[in-house]
């Protein structure tokens, strides 16, 4: 049974880790290995370069977005894709483990999950765009 009182705690708990997370993976683009490093990076992967920059882009803008409440349900699920991108280019091919060379898929594929799971439950406490009372219309839900 699900707990009413606490589930938005709960909910503004994971969409805040999860924005603290993207936040993190752009600063180590940004700050570690530079746009130019990174954007070099997914060219040897025989990506465009240019879009490490989107990528960048989408994991800074996504991650505040999470942590604001704005938007939650569908900005979870519209990063999905780069975790996605990131199985199949990089840490797919380097197993399930995460210690393995090269990082394996494990924990991305967690972390697709948590997304799933934030897009069900939505904003949750906190969030600057607020949830529509229980039983109303689908309609009328924004969260």
């Amino acid at each position: 049974m699900i707990d009413h009182r606490t589930a938005p705690y709960a909910a503004f708990i994971l969409r805040v880790t999860l924005g603290i997370l993207f936040l993190a993976h752009a600063g180590l683009k940004v700050f570690v290995f530079t746009p130019a490093g990174a954007a070099g990076f997914f060219g040897s992967l025989g990506l465009p370069p240019a879009l490490a920059y989107l990528v960048i882009l989408a994991e800074t803008v996504g991650g505040l977005a999470l942590i604001a409440g704005f938007h939650t349900r569908w900005v979870a699920l519209a990063l999905i894709p780069i975790l996605l991108g990131a199985i199949v280019t990089v840490h797919g091919p380097a197993g399930f483990f995460f210690n393995n060379p090269k990082g394996g898929w494990e924990y991305l594929a967690f972390w697709i999950v948590a997304l799933v799971a934030q897009a069900l439950l939505g904003n949750g406490a906190f969030a600057i765009q607020p949830a529509a009372p229980a039983g109303a219309p689908l309609s009328v839900r924004r969260a």
